[in-house]
């Protein structure tokens, strides 16, 4: 007979199952992790203080560094201390948790990208109600929706793969606890649970078309544009964004649009590291480096020099 024991532990398998590719990954991603929270909090730090920056797109863009920072710290630490200490354990209720503030950052993170996409199409589509669209509580009020609609997305998440019984093996082909890896751990039918979590995930792929028709949008209102300067000018402004969204939603559709049954443990975790590590590090290079005002903000803050 079967042994259906429930389980109350898990183990992390971690980055890789060799232990000298576990301590090499665990170094790169320990100096990567310390560049994402330098360039987070940078700029969280840079829009606060700096007066010039207190538009609509820096308090989006500081709000988005706030999500990337919580973020990358949800799951990278513990990975690095468990791979130092070389035991990748983790309790249920610690696996939920993390679960928990993982989805709902990730998912915050998509309906803020959905607020800056719409505040670009205003201010290249419609520049002369800008200023009256994009209102100081409009801008709050989509940052409170944003995570509202984070921590209600994540509850049902959290609550539809912890419903599942699970009984052996508790080791998951991951370096955190996330859906697709605990679907497969599951000692019943999935089924349903996969459903639900599909259609919940609608929401999201309402999120992406929102963002899409906005740059679609913003396109056609750039070509129109008759000197190439301006053309230029316009789309300047958003191909920083742009660079986000792709990098962002061309990773994560890879684990979580598809069933348990196709889901690679190897392809899952390499994209998890750019979805959940490399996107949260290279937002900041992205914003900044192509920002004039950024740029020169960053500057003043770390040098305490003119801009």
């Amino acid at each position: 007979m079967t042994n259906r024991t429930a389980v109350h532990v898990f183990v992390l398998r971690g980055f890789s199952a060799d232990p000298e590719i576990q301590l090499l990954s665990a170094a790169a991603l320990l100096l990567v992790y310390l560049a994402a929270l330098l360039g987070n909090i940078s700029i969280v730090a840079t829009v606060t203080m700096d007066a010039r920056l207190h538009m609509p797109m820096y308090f989006f863009l500081k709000h988005l560094s706030l999500v990337d920072t919580c973020l990358v710290s949800t799951t990278l630490p513990r990975a690095l201390v468990a791979t130092l200490l070389g035991s990748g354990q983790i309790s249920l209720p610690a696996c939920a948790s993390q679960l928990f503030a993982f989805v709902c950052l990730g998912s915050t993170e998509c309906f803020l990208i959905t607020s800056m996409a719409y505040d670009r199409c205003l201010a290249v589509y419609r520049p002369l109600a800008y200023g009256a669209a994009m209102s100081p509580r409009t801008c709050a009020s989509l940052v409170a929706v944003a995570w509202a609609s984070g921590l209600l997305y994540s509850a049902f998440h959290t609550a539809n793969t912890f419903s599942l019984p699970f009984c052996g093996p508790n080791v998951i082909d991951h370096f955190f606890c996330d859906i697709p890896p605990l679907m497969r751990l599951a000692c019943a039918d999935t089924g349903v649970h996969e459903a639900a979590g599909f259609a919940a995930s609608g929401c999201i792929i309402s999120c992406f078309a929102l963002t899409v028709l906005s740059y679609v949008r913003i396109l056609a209102t750039v070509v129109q544009i008759r000197s190439a300067a301006g053309r230029w000018k316009a789309f300047s402004t958003c191909s920083s964004h742009l660079a986000t969204v792709l990098l962002f939603y061309g990773t994560g559709s890879s684990s979580y649009m598809q069933p348990t049954a196709h889901y690679s443990p190897r392809q899952g975790c390499l994209a998890a590291v750019f979805y959940s590590i490399l996107t949260p590090t290279l937002n900041p290079l992205i914003y900044s480096l192509r920002n004039k005002d950024m740029k020169g903000s960053l500057q003043k803050l770390y040098l305490q020099g003119p801009p």
